[in-house]
């Protein structure tokens, strides 16, 4: 692991130079040791400001505290819809939201989205937590290192760390620390700094080599650096895999690491720096150029405002002048900072999440709208989608494990008893991909509306029923609003018994006369009544 992850450091410490400063954090470092920015590279602020505006972007559009970013259901939608299930799965859902609020989960999300497009990859783990259920901890990239399964899942999780002598102790215990930090803790050094080794793995063969461990899917192990290969701090156990590292995108399935935003913006923000250097060199220049001093300046020269420099007049040229004039074209440096600016915001997908407050022109239609809209959304597509099968999917079967082995989920009915669920997202990004295929359905009804103004028989080509459901569905509309077949097919045929009956009321005065003058008719002659009735 610690191989494979040597190999991304380089160009991870790049980004956390000239991309984002502030995350990153690697072994040589010091913990609670706090580093002063580098503003010599760091010139320009638009980098960091363009992560946070795409983090702040898909925690409002992909999980934002303030709506239900999901929804709980089975493959067979009928279930959804059947009494006792659709209530238990509301009921579940409600606890689930109650306690994502309760916990730090969103603040966590917003930070694995701002990790994940700088590095490429963000790893949290999520663990149980006695007050509120669950707790993230969130990690920054350089700390841990990951391991993935044959299916291109990250399975195994390794982290270097430091902890002090007091909390080794206070953790696992005295009796479990190396003969070096007991001493250390008899001696009162409590604030000295240990490294600490963990790793979570999958456990197939189940073992409980050390301690007291029981037995789960997944081990994690700590040991101090160094430490004797027989003993360690601690063994525990998860029945459920607790990271959730998520990458934006990997080249292929062999990449554990993923590839970014940050990396695609790497130069662009190297050379935004270089030239905003050079325009602040320039205008020092113009401002203060350098000076040629002759020989015969007999004091320091003193180039404050009223400063005065004493030479001998008599010598030709003598005093104090500017070595060369420069007159750079600060127009073109701006114009170029501005594209590189703009180009970056554009990698970070500033102007997906700032489009409707950017538009240049307040007489933009609604169908200008949807179609930029479309447009960004395609680009971001992927990307939503790989988020999430890495990050919310796990955070939603842990939370439910979590919760169903507390006790805090309800028995559910036993019609689904067994059967695997299934997450649909309802977020705003979510719905918003899925609105682009409500375009087509659209599309092709209008032409059919058109069409059968000529040839009322094309109308027979749509089933207007599946087009209402799949456009709903599309549209993210709650299944409760929509009839079920049976029912729709029940109103329908009630509505037909209605409209019958309504018109053998209208018909029935008519049929009353038709009797009526039929009695009062005199059967004599050859009239066609006396045809009718046998009277020839």
């Amino acid at each position: 692991m610690k191989n494979e992850y040597s190999s991304w450091v380089p160009t991870w410490r790049d980004i956390a130079r000239f991309v984002r400063p502030g995350r990153g954090f690697f072994f040589e470092q010091i913990p609670n040791w706090g580093i002063a920015l580098d503003h010599k590279t760091m010139l320009d602020s638009v980098p960091v400001r363009a992560i946070r505006t795409m983090a702040a972007g898909m925690t409002s559009g992909l999980t934002s505290p303030s709506r239900p970013w999901f929804k709980l259901g089975f493959e067979d939608h009928e279930l959804d819809k059947f009494g006792p299930v659709k209530e238990w799965l509301e009921q579940v859902q409600k606890l689930m939201m109650n306690v994502f609020s309760k916990s730090n989960i969103y603040g966590a999300f917003t930070s694995m989205y701002e990790e994940c497009g700088a590095f490429g990859t963000a790893a949290m783990a999520l663990l149980e937590d006695y007050d509120n259920v669950v707790r993230a901890r969130t990690f920054t990239i350089g700390e841990y290192f990951l391991g993935q399964g044959s299916d291109g899942r990250v399975n195994s999780f390794g982290r270097n760390f430091r902890m002090t002598v007091g909390q080794l102790v206070e953790e696992f215990g005295l009796e479990n620390c190396t003969e070096s930090t007991q001493n250390d803790y008899k001696t009162k050094n409590y604030d000295k700094w240990v490294q600490v080794c963990c790793l979570i793995e999958p456990d197939s063969e189940n073992s409980g080599e050390y301690g007291s461990f029981v037995r789960k899917s997944y081990r994690s192990i700590y040991w101090e650096n160094g430490s004797p290969d027989d003993m360690c701090l601690d063994n525990r156990g998860f029945d459920d895999f607790p990271i959730l590292a998520p990458r934006w995108d990997t080249m292929n399935t062999m990449n554990i690491y993923g590839k970014s935003p940050g990396w695609d913006s790497l130069g662009d923000c190297k050379m935004l720096m270089k030239m905003q250097n050079d325009r602040l060199l320039a205008l020092d220049k113009v401002i203060d150029p350098p000076m040629q001093v002759s020989g015969s300046v007999h004091t320091e020269v003193n180039t404050m405002p009223g400063g005065v420099t004493r030479n001998s007049a008599g010598t030709p040229d003598a005093g104090v002048r500017p070595a060369y004039q420069i007159n750079p074209d600060m127009g073109a440096i701006e114009r170029a900072i501005i594209d590189t600016r703009q180009a970056i915001k554009e990698t970070f997908y500033n102007d997906l999440f700032l489009m409707l407050s950017s538009i240049d022109s307040p007489q933009k239609t609604a169908y200008e709208i949807a179609k930029r809209y479309e447009e960004k959304l395609l680009m971001l597509g992927t990307v939503i989608e790989r988020l999430e099968s890495e990050l919310h999917d796990p955070t939603i079967e842990r939370t439910f494990s979590i919760m169903q082995r507390a006790g805090l989920i309800p028995p559910p009915p036993e019609e689904i008893q067994g059967l695997p669920m299934k997450v649909d997202y309802i977020s705003t990004l979510a719905q918003a991909q899925k609105m682009v295929g409500t375009t087509s359905i659209e599309e092709t009804l209008n032409f059919v509306g058109q069409v059968s103004a000529i040839n009322p028989s094309v109308v027979d080509n749509i089933d207007y029923d599946d087009a209402v459901r799949e456009y709903a569905e599309m549209k993210g509309v709650p299944p409760t609003i929509l009839r079920t077949e049976g029912e729709l097919m029940a109103l329908r045929k009630a509505k037909e018994d209605q409209a019958r009956a309504q018109e053998m009321a209208q018909a029935m005065p008519e049929m009353v006369k038709g009797a009526k003058t039929l009695s009062e008719t005199k059967l004599e002659g050859n009239s066609a009544l006396d045809a009718m009735v046998g009277n020839r």
